[in-house]
């Protein structure tokens, strides 16, 4: 399957500028055979924790004109937006299919603490996988990256690609590719970064979108600048990769902490 990636900046604040900005990629990956196109955090607004803006259910007007976009350019998207809940909202995702319907959503579900997401959103509490040109995919947003465990379940759960629209400063950019490599080679999956570029009132965005194939190779790499950049994915590939060196069968699930009668030795 085709996979493509739009390095963007947001319109701050302004989803119906963003989202017209956008269009043009969507018809280039659509045109050239695209079978998904992946946006950043919170693409359609810019990522703020603090900002009350454009919170809106899974039929708001952000995912609704994902829906119609997706439809008439016959591609699936990722999208991600502040999602409204009964009480705080939620940093989600979701995917449209080429259809225009809603095959997959999830919510972060490591807060990003040092900029308060874990007073201001509601985290998640499950993992989510959806199937498209014979791959199955997972979500994950961001500060996830950094978080082994959710990889884990998806490896466990038959995943060959994890999807990760994000908002990685500038400051900590070394941390990105070491965390998308890492992931890919632990569970020797594809571990695809979305990521946006330039200044925003919260922080400065310096790009790196990558794809990182299941031995840790990169399939591509962006640079700092807005990029519309594309890879196949190839689920014969994972499994010829965990054939090859079964890492996976060769992990341990039965090991135990020292006792207390140990540790007060």
């Amino acid at each position: 399957m085709k996979l493509f990636c739009a390095q963007v900046a947001s319109v701050w604040e302004d989803p119906e500028a963003t989202l017209e900005k956008v269009e043009p990629c969507i018809a280039k990956a659509s045109r050239e055979g695209g079978d998904l196109i992946c946006f950043p955090e919170q693409f359609a607004t810019g990522w703020d924790p603090r900002s009350t803006l454009h919170v809106q259910g899974i039929n708001g007007p952000i995912v609704q004109r994902l829906q119609s976009l997706a439809e008439e350019y016959s591609i699936a998207i990722l999208g991600s937006f502040r999602e409204l809940t009964a009480t705080l909202p939620r940093n989600s995702c979701v995917v449209v299919d080429a259809h225009g319907s809603v095959s997959s959503t999830y919510s972060k579900c490591h807060l990003f603490s040092p900029a308060s997401e874990d007073r201001t959103y509601l985290r998640g509490d499950t993992i989510s996988t959806f199937s498209l040109g014979g791959i199955e995919f997972g979500l994950a947003i961001c500060y996830d990256l950094r978080f082994t465990s959710i990889f884990r379940l998806y490896a466990d759960a038959g995943v060959q690609a994890v999807l990760i629209p994000s908002a990685w400063p500038e400051s900590r950019l070394q941390h990105w590719e070491l965390f998308i490599r890492a992931r890919a080679v632990e569970y020797q999956i594809y571990i695809a970064g979305i990521n946006p570029t330039g200044m925003t009132p919260v922080d400065s965005y310096a790009g790196g979108s990558m794809v990182a194939d299941p031995t840790g190779g990169l399939l591509f790499h962006a640079g700092r600048n807005e990029e519309l950049l594309s890879c196949d994915l190839d689920r014969e590939y994972v499994a010829r990769v965990r054939a090859a060196f079964p890492v996976i069968r060769d992990r341990r699930d039965d090991l135990s902490s020292p006792s207390e009668e140990i540790l007060k030795e």
